[in-house]
């Protein structure tokens, strides 16, 4: 059974009492002991002599039988000369972190910094800035000259290259491309009279009502975009019923088109069936009537 001797509280809250007892290594802090062998009352001042009292006798006989003291009764045993205590060496335990090391270098720097006294330029250092000073005042001077020239230069240069490009001829390869534009335009032109052509062979009725529509509505839109007179004249409205009238008689005159036949004597056939269907309900109707005036009779 390993042996120690050390600290087991007592006392209240904040107000601590210890007893330096011999203990097996394994039992709790403050739990069974097998002997008690003096007290410790951190309390009293250091110079009082019943803060740390001692059994030297039990203590040695323990110490004799292989008991092992704890770090701060092994303090009191060197104090009372009953043990040497085991010198501790730890320095990196009390070195203080990187960011307080930080601090501490950054608050010497600020007060070396205070304690400095404030540096006064000599007479001759602001002799020479002054000159310095001097010499580069004409030099932005004429540089700000040179670009007000340049500025005033450019817009002259600009109109004198315009001039001798628009005096100077067309190039041979934009009169070609006039000339392809020209002749693809010819060609379009033609080929939209062709096909205007084949179709009014195709369908003349439908042009002829479409001319008599082009007219009129080339006849509203000139006296729409007509300009104003600045005396009004009184409006002649004989163009729009010449232009009616005109439009009346090609309606009348034009032939109906094969379409519109199709349509009517589809119509007719398709009222045929419903003229019959009429005439069988009337039929039906008064055979229901007659029925019912013989059957009168027939009561009386």
């Amino acid at each position: 059974m390993a042996l120690s001797i050390r600290l087991s509280r007592g006392g209240a809250k904040k107000r601590p009492y210890y007893r330096i007892v011999v203990a097996d290594s394994r039992a709790p802090r403050d739990g069974r002991y097998i002997e008690r062998l003096g007290t410790y009352n951190p309390l009293l001042p250091r110079d009082s002599e019943t803060r740390v009292t001692l059994n030297e006798e039990r203590i040695r006989h323990w110490l004799g039988h292989g008991a092992q003291p704890s770090v701060r009764v092994g303090r009191f045993l060197d104090a009372a000369g009953i043990l040497t205590a085991k010198k501790r060496h730890n320095p990196i335990k009390g070195e203080p972190g990187e960011k307080a090391k930080q601090r501490v270098i950054e608050k010497l720097e600020k007060e070396k910094a205070a304690k400095a006294p404030p540096v006064e330029e000599t007479p001759a250092v602001e002799a020479v800035a002054e000159e310095a000073q001097v010499k580069e005042a004409p030099a932005e001077t004429g540089d700000v000259a040179e670009e007000i020239t340049a500025e005033v230069a450019e817009p002259t240069k600009e109109s004198a290259a315009a001039k001798p490009a628009e005096a100077a001829p067309e190039s041979p390869k934009a009169e070609a491309k006039e000339e392809a534009s020209e002749k693809a335009d010819e060609k379009a032109e033609t080929e939209a009279e062709e096909s205007a052509e084949e179709k009014s062979t195709k369908a003349p009725e439908k042009d002829d009502t479409k001319a008599v529509g082009a007219e009129n509505m080339k006849a509203e839109t000139e006296a729409a975009t007509a300009p104003e007179v600045a005396v009004k004249e009184p409006i002649d409205e004989q163009p729009k019923a010449d232009a009616k009238a005109a439009q009346k008689e090609a309606e009348e005159a034009a032939p109906e088109s094969p379409k519109a036949e199709a349509k009517e004597e589809a119509s007719e056939k398709a009222d045929e069936p419903k003229a019959d269907a009429k005439a069988a309900q009337k039929k039906a109707k008064e055979a229901a009537v007659e029925a019912a005036d013989k059957a009168e009779k027939k009561d009386k």
